[in-house]
């Protein structure tokens, strides 16, 4: 029987420069990622949790959510975690056409630098869903599409411990990106039982690299 290879391995295979699935393999690190932020009950929650432990992450934040909430955005910043961008609002990119798909893009950009002065960020489509088209524009830019290597499952309708124990018996590997997302409290349920048993194993929480220049 043929087994379809998943998204991430067909991406994988990619150059890291143009699409990113894991982080660098160091000894114990570990990449948290939360998409679909900044909540205002949740985000925070998430970040005390976070600054507790010591850990840092990348935030891929929605454009309108940064307008609404851009207090909080600064927050981030200021705690050490990195911004990227996961468009302006979130739409089903594949009905989009790619000039639409690239406005979205850019409008969240262009928010993203009045807080980080840096860019462009790596961008993280909406459900993962990514076009040829805009995958060819991305290398024609040099732009960076921001992956993951570990799907948390933190968005289906299960119970946060049950989660967090598939975590721990089939625990992420050196370098792997955590897919987990920051518009309900179940990332940091999550988290709250995970952090401290990584801690005492020696493993290291950190945010996604910098974009190469």
């Amino acid at each position: 029987m043929r087994i379809r290879p998943t998204r991430q391995q067909v991406l994988g295979l990619l150059p890291e420069r143009l699409v990113l699935v894991r982080g660098p393999r160091e000894p114990g690190a570990l990449y948290l990622s939360f998409d679909d932020g900044p909540h205002p009950e949740h985000t925070p929650r998430l970040l005390d949790l976070l600054a507790r432990h010591d850990a840092r992450a990348s935030f891929f934040l929605v454009g309108q959510r940064i307008e609404q909430h851009p207090a909080l955005v600064e927050r981030i910043v200021a705690e050490g975690h990195t911004l990227g961008n996961h468009s302006y609002s979130h739409p089903l990119f594949h009905r989009l056409r790619l000039r639409e798909q690239l406005d979205e893009v850019e409008r969240t950009d262009r928010l993203l630098a009045d807080f980080d002065r840096s860019g462009p960020h790596r961008f993280r489509p909406p459900r993962g869903v990514v076009s040829l088209p805009l995958l060819l524009a991305f290398a024609r830019r040099g732009r960076n599409l921001a992956y993951w290597s570990y799907d948390s499952l933190d968005y289906q309708p299960q119970p946060p411990d049950e989660l967090a124990a598939r975590l721990l018996q089939r625990p992420p590997v050196d370098g792997d990106v955590l897919l987990m997302h920051d518009d309900s409290d179940c990332a940091a349920q999550i988290l709250a039982h995970l952090l401290p048993a990584w801690r005492t194993t020696g493993r290291s929480l950190r945010a996604l690299p910098a974009v190469a220049a």
